[in-house]
């Protein structure tokens, strides 16, 4: 065997129902996964969290800041006149008029940034976002604006959902959606770089939230047409009474922490000679 290549593999959505956040305790335990963002405004964080203190040195914890699911942790009359997130859908029009408020976004960056230091007891490894919404217009200024504030820079690391063109194209599972995320995120690397935050270097992981494709199929070519510093997202977790009454991936989670779980994966590994890493070099 030659050397191994590296690739951060990560599970989002931890603390957005118990059942999700059992499935990737259970997977990083066994080692089938590298890092998980954990969504800290839903009451699920704080139920979970002392799950993933024994697992620190074995999978890196990260804000997966979110703004479309859940309740904000402080008021937000302009973005959640009702207490409740809008939609993605509702969202983004918004953030593309540049029509979103920035001062509330960044203080509900503070509070999911404070409440994952309250009961983690140490700042993220990283941020990403729910549905991607870190890198959009008003959005993506006011994380970097925050983090950099905190003193962050260069020590948390900011993922980029985008991909180069060549390889999406190479990946039909979930090729539309990995195009528009990219256009989305034009210019995101550019940005934190020159705020002094890394962000991996190739990104892939985009699949139909349903059984309609196996979930061996999407892993295998998720860790297919690979960047220099690549991350492959994945949505694994147990369905529960929770996990129905919040989120549409429900079968498909099952699907996804099976796959993980088996002798497969394993196999898939070995095959392509790649090591599941937590950080981006």
């Amino acid at each position: 065997m030659g050397s191994s290549r590296s690739v951060i593999l990560c599970a989002d959505d931890f603390g957005l129902a118990d059942g999700v956040s059992r499935g990737i305790v259970e997977l990083a335990g066994m080692g089938r996964l590298s890092a998980t963002g954990a969504m800290t405004n839903m009451p699920g964080w704080r139920r979970a969290a002392p799950g993933l203190r024994p697992l620190r040195d074995r999978i890196a914890v990260g804000l997966h800041l979110n703004l479309t699911a859940g309740s904000p942790l402080g008021p937000m009359p302009g973005l959640a006149p009702t207490g409740t997130f809008p939609s993605l859908k509702d969202l983004l029009p918004k953030a593309l008029k540049r029509q979103l408020p920035a001062g509330e976004i960044a203080g509900e960056i503070g509070r999911q940034i404070d409440a994952f230091e309250e009961t983690f007891g140490e700042a993220p490894a990283f941020v990403d976002g729910h549905q991607h919404v870190h890198v959009l217009p008003v959005i993506r200024p006011a994380l970097i604006r925050t983090l950099t504030a905190r003193g962050h820079a260069g020590r948390v690391w900011l993922r980029d959902p985008a991909d180069r063109a060549t390889a999406i194209l190479r990946r039909p599972i979930g090729r539309g959606k990995a195009l528009t995320v990219k256009a989305l995120a034009r210019g995101f690397a550019r940005s934190a770089h020159a705020a002094g935050f890394r962000t991996n270097k190739g990104f892939s992981g985009f699949a139909p939230l349903d059984l309609s494709v196996p979930a061996q199929r999407v892993f295998e070519e998720a860790f297919s047409h690979l960047g220099g510093h690549p991350l492959v997202m994945c949505h694994p977790g147990y369905v529960d009474d929770e996990l129905r009454a919040l989120d549409p991936a429900l079968e498909s989670r099952e699907a996804e922490l099976d796959y993980l779980k088996s002798d497969a994966f394993s196999e898939l590994l070995q095959e392509r000679e790649l090591r599941l890493i937590g950080s981006v070099a």
